[in-house]
């Protein structure tokens, strides 16, 4: 049996379904992340072939990078995806979320790129970049 885990953006107009296993949530406090959304990314992570997306029409892409991109309602700007250009996987905002989804915080991310206005107060690791290694940890 599958998991499914619906969510959308703040007017409605783009909706996704995810019918799989949610990564656990990172935090990512990268600055190109940070002036996104005006303080911290935290995103879970979904196999492509796993999320369908209503409304696709209204997502507009932002070429964040020569290596991944960023996905956002055209009409409320909420911020939604985050997608590396060679991964088979997308990043969903955890926040964009309708349903409870049992995700669990894991750890913050490019905690040396965070904003100067606050502190990392919480329980879990923090690293300076993103370590792949992460998810391999108990």
């Amino acid at each position: 049996m599958s998991t499914i885990h619906k969510g959308s953006c703040n007017c409605g107009k783009v909706s996704f379904t995810v019918k799989g296993e949610l990564r656990d949530i990172l935090g990512c406090h990268c600055s190109q992340c940070r002036k996104q959304t005006g303080f911290y990314y935290a995103a879970t992570e979904a196999k492509c072939e796993e999320v369908e997306i209503t409304g696709e029409e209204n997502i507009t892409w932002y070429e964040a990078s020569p290596t991944a991109k960023r996905g956002f309602c055209a009409t409320c700007g909420s911020a939604l995806f985050w997608q590396a250009n060679d991964l088979d996987t997308i990043s969903i905002l955890a926040g964009a979320f309708d349903t409870p989804t049992g995700m669990k915080f894991k750890a913050h991310i490019f905690c040396a790129d965070k904003g100067d206005f606050y502190e990392i107060t919480d329980e879990y690791p923090q690293y300076a970049k993103y370590d792949a290694n992460i998810f391999q940890e108990n």
